[in-house]
């Protein structure tokens, strides 16, 4: 029915990506017709530190997976029961797969949506564990309950104009963007961003568009904390020895903050000395420790059920030993989870449109083609201060 080959980035196993032939995706899901889904030309589509643990071995994650669930991408193809979203529109997809028809969709928590995924609530393109849905790191992908989860973009031409920054709507930037809000930043807010990567360096210009007097950003990797100081943050370097509070309050005044955002996960490691020990409990016993009492805590950071890189036992089965009295004792609220990016991206849409955010430019977006994703993947593995973006269907140099 197509004259199309398809290409996608296929988790290999053993620390490895590749660039292999797939199967043209089709309006189906197993042998029942997909009347309500689409198929996407991709555009745009990211490579995400979530992807780099699957790839890294510290997930389930089998070798076969079409990899991708950042995807921004034109319509070619519509099933008979889509109403709203036509051929030819330009579109940005929530990471999130979603029915629209659930009790928690109709709540607004499209992140665990109950009908996308047989294990368990919440689905996303090309991840271990969420539904075994193709990943978008492809020419083409196709994209169920289109009418409910699709944010068309308004004017096409001008969509690609900034599609450098609109990319970035598919996860990473409601994802920062939810850290913020469910720590409770608004204006005149100090938050602390736990991570420099692409979603803490877009949690930090969330906190800066939110209204915050001061965002201090941490991490271990001077390239990523010169990147957050390029839009106005504070930074703190954690390979430096010196109690974490000691410099927070060199900056503030005070030893403790408003908000704290985890945007490291399960693979953190400790700070000064120590830096090279994975410690994953670090970042959550931080939170509570440099949180004011009554204070929130944002976790988009990723943990996960199941950790066989895990150094012990308990930490393989996803058990970390929190402080958690602590928290109780300060009321602190902690809020984990995936984002439901739907509640976000069509705000954060005319932010970029109307240019109230760079976003690109606070993640160092860089454009390459698929043929360059397994070195995208190894270059971002290795520490570098950019978000890497795929075009598919042209060669970037």
């Amino acid at each position: 029915m197509n004259n199309h080959s398809n290409r996608g980035v296929v988790y290999q196993g053993d620390g490895t990506v590749k660039v292999e032939a797939i199967p043209f995706p089709e309006l189906a899901i197993g042998r029942r017709r997909c009347d309500h889904g689409v198929i996407l030309k991709v555009v745009t589509t990211n490579i995400c530190g979530s992807d780099q643990h699957m790839v890294r071995g510290r997930t389930t994650a089998p070798s076969g997976l079409v990899l991708g669930h950042e995807i921004t991408g034109e319509v070619i193809e519509c099933g008979r029961d889509v109403e709203f979203i036509k051929v030819g529109d330009l579109v940005s997809v929530p990471f999130n797969i979603a029915c629209g028809r659930c009790r928690n969709c109709k709540e607004g928590l499209t992140g665990i949506c109950l009908n996308v995924n047989p294990a368990r609530p919440g689905a996303a393109y090309g991840y271990v564990d969420m539904g075994g849905w193709v990943g978008g790191q492809a020419d083409y992908v196709m994209v169920p309950y289109a009418d409910f989860n699709l944010l068309k973009f308004p004017d096409a031409d001008q969509a690609r104009e900034k599609i450098q920054d609109l990319t970035l709507l598919s996860d990473i930037l409601p994802t920062g963007f939810h850290g913020c809000v469910t720590a409770g930043v608004g204006p005149g807010s100090t938050v602390y961003i736990a991570g420099a990567g692409p979603v803490g360096l877009a949690a930090a210009a969330s906190a800066k568009l939110l209204g915050a007097a001061c965002v201090i950003v941490g991490d271990m990797i001077e390239d990523r904390l010169e990147q957050a100081r390029s839009f106005g943050c504070e930074t703190i370097d954690l390979k430096q020895d010196g109690d974490i509070q000691d410099k927070v309050e060199a900056i503030l005044g005070e030893r403790e903050v408003d908000a704290f955002v985890d945007c490291v996960g399960f693979e953190a490691h400790a700070c000064g000395c120590n830096h090279h020990q994975e410690s994953p409990a670090v970042v959550l016993n931080s939170a509570m420790q440099m949180t004011r009492a009554g204070g929130q805590i944002g976790i988009p950071g990723l943990y996960v059920t199941e950790d066989p890189g895990a150094a012990d036992a308990a930490a393989q089965q996803g058990s970390l030993s929190m402080r958690f009295g602590l928290g109780w004792a300060k009321s602190h609220s902690l809020h984990t989870g995936q984002c439901p990016v739907m509640k976000y991206h069509r705000q954060l849409m005319q932010a970029i449109l109307f240019n109230r955010i760079e976003i690109a430019k606070a993640v160092n977006v860089q454009m390459i083609s698929l043929d360059q994703a397994p070195q995208g993947y190894a270059d971002f593995d290795g520490g570098a201060a950019k978000k890497f973006v795929i075009d598919p269907h042209k060669m970037v140099s």
